[in-house]
């Protein structure tokens, strides 16, 4: 990677660029290549010092990991959007591992749900666990709201886009058809059934977005369910392959990717944004600056003083909430996939009494209830070229929900230096997480060759999320109403990407890029790819 990236500790930035993009996560990387296919030179600033946000690795002792990229859905359908973009911004380099037809496994104590590829598909499988009419019914009345509401939503997002003047016109009405369905996930599915198990399964994969059916908004589970109705897929060679095929892409017109790069403030000029103030001082000056920092980054933080007052920033948060925070537990074993007889599918394992809110009442009341949810995700088993880049090796990842409140007293302290306390408290978590792999793996006890576990702090750290949130602002019924929520800001040239534009996730962020250089270049970017 290092021909790919800068370090702002030791290169200077020079030259003159058309753009200038505050964070490397895939929404900044996806509006710097959108951009460079239009001739532009575009800077990315990132702060961490690897690129790639939410799609980066790390390594330990011969082990590699990803950190936010489990799996992807839609990108092996030829005429799908999705896997049209990712060929547009990587020039066809980026290529893609289907899962197994069975990608998810829910279990609910000793009950097992096959989450299975393909629609029918699926409706086949479930209907095998609900066998009355009604429940059938009401299967395949979900899986057709689900593609339904999905389509309602071209319109919602592609509001996103327009000027204020536009939106002013014809922004509600464009708005109207998706909105219809920002109800609670719970408010919607109860209109299906009464069956309390059916719908604990249908939202099962409520993790995918961080709320409880009670609290999501359909729209966003729509869009998460849809996503992966056809299955999931995995990057070959590893999830730092997108940030690896795209960043060429930006390179090709003299773009360039500084790491350690942070960024201290928006410079603005007669509410024009002209550049950005680096941490060191350094002004870095340019017609276009785009954040993908967050908007809560970057209207609380990097917009100066005078420009939040102005516009009233501050008062577009009362509406919205950060997500929620995440432990997760990285494990290396010195054996192979095929010793271990691991397979791609991921598993969702919950308590057995099929009340997803109930369960995390209790844990976020008290962190030593039952798991509301636990979610294992086996990469190295999901890419075929694993084997030939780390021989006779395997790789798990554990994931819960955590507040950041449990964890806040050391937020001041140092990572890795945060003392005996902190450490206890993860280890407690860390052996909780095990002994949950050894239910489903018992052949799996004593093989533990290494593990690390990160909590809220990490993401806080690494991400410069405040909270530690792994999906930016939390995808509530509130927050799908907010129309502030877009490309455009109130400062001229100014504009954001990122999973706060459209929702979390990687499609959520590859849509934000597209739709954030078509507003800068006032272009059809569509007809492009």
């Amino acid at each position: 990677m290092s021909n790919l990236t800068k370090s702002y500790k030791q290169d200077k930035v020079t030259g003159n660029f058309d753009a200038i993009i505050i964070g490397s996560g895939l929404g900044g990387l996806t509006t710097a290549a959108f951009l460079a296919k239009e001739g532009k030179k575009v800077l990315v600033l990132e702060q961490h010092y690897t690129a790639g946000g939410f799609t980066h690795v790390f390594n330990r002792r011969g082990y590699e990991w990803d950190v936010g990229l489990h799996y992807i859905g839609e990108v092996n359908r030829e005429q799908n959007d999705l896997t049209k973009m990712f060929k547009y911004v990587t020039d066809g380099n980026l290529k893609w591992a289907e899962m197994d037809p069975v990608y998810d496994k829910l279990f609910f104590g000793n009950e097992v749900y096959d989450f299975v590829a393909g629609p029918e598909e699926f409706k086949v499988e479930l209907k095998k666990h609900f066998t009355a009419s009604e429940d059938q019914e009401a299967i395949d009345k979900y899986v057709d709201l689900i593609y339904a509401t999905q389509r309602s939503q071209k319109l919602y997002f592609a509001e996103k886009v327009l000027p204020v003047f536009l939106s002013n016109l014809f922004g509600n009405w464009m708005r109207k058809k998706a909105l219809q369905q920002n109800k609670t996930t719970e408010e919607v599915l109860s209109g299906l059934t009464k069956n309390k198990k059916l719908i604990a399964v249908l939202t099962g994969q409520y993790g995918d977005y961080g709320l409880a059916p009670s609290k999501s908004s359909f729209m966003m589970h729509a869009m998460l369910v849809k996503h992966y109705m056809k299955g999931g897929n995995y990057p070959i060679g590893g999830a730092s392959q997108i940030f690896e095929t795209i960043a060429p892409v930006i390179q090709k017109t003299g773009g360039e990717i500084f790491t350690n790069a942070m960024v201290k403030e928006i410079i603005v000029k007669n509410n024009k944004a002209v550049g950005v103030r680096m941490i060191d001082g350094k002004e870095i000056l340019a017609p276009i600056v785009v954040s993908n920092a967050g908007i809560v980054n970057t209207y609380k933080h990097l917009l100066p003083e005078t420009e939040r007052k102005e516009h009233n920033t501050d008062d577009m948060f009362k509406h919205v909430r950060p997500s929620v925070g995440h432990v997760c537990l990285y494990i290396g074993i010195n054996k192979s996939n095929d010793e271990l007889k691991l397979g791609k599918a991921n598993y969702w394992i919950f308590p057995d009494n099929y009340d997803h809110d109930k369960n995390l009442d209790a844990f976020i009341a008290n962190p030593d209830a039952e798991l509301p949810v636990v979610y294992i995700s086996f990469p190295s088993s999901k890419d075929p070229d694993w084997e030939r880049r780390f021989p006779g090796k395997t790789t798990i990842e554990i994931i819960s929900p955590a507040p950041f409140e449990w964890y806040q007293e050391w937020q001041d302290k140092r990572w890795k230096k945060r003392g005996a306390e902190y450490d206890a408290l993860k280890e407690k978590f860390a052996q909780r997480l095990l002994e949950t792999l050894y239910k489903k793996h018992p052949n799996l006890r004593g093989q533990i060759d290494f593990y690390e576990f990160s909590t809220p702090l990490s993401t806080q750290h690494f991400a410069n999320y405040q909270y530690g949130e792994l999906y930016g602002l939390d995808h509530t019924t509130e927050r799908f109403n907010q129309k502030f929520l877009r490309v455009n800001t109130p400062v001229k040239n100014l504009f954001l990407t990122g999973q706060d534009v459209i929702s979390c996730g990687i499609g959520g962020a590859l849509f934000s890029g597209l739709l954030t250089a078509m507003a800068i270049t006032k272009k059809n970017l569509l007809s492009r790819i």
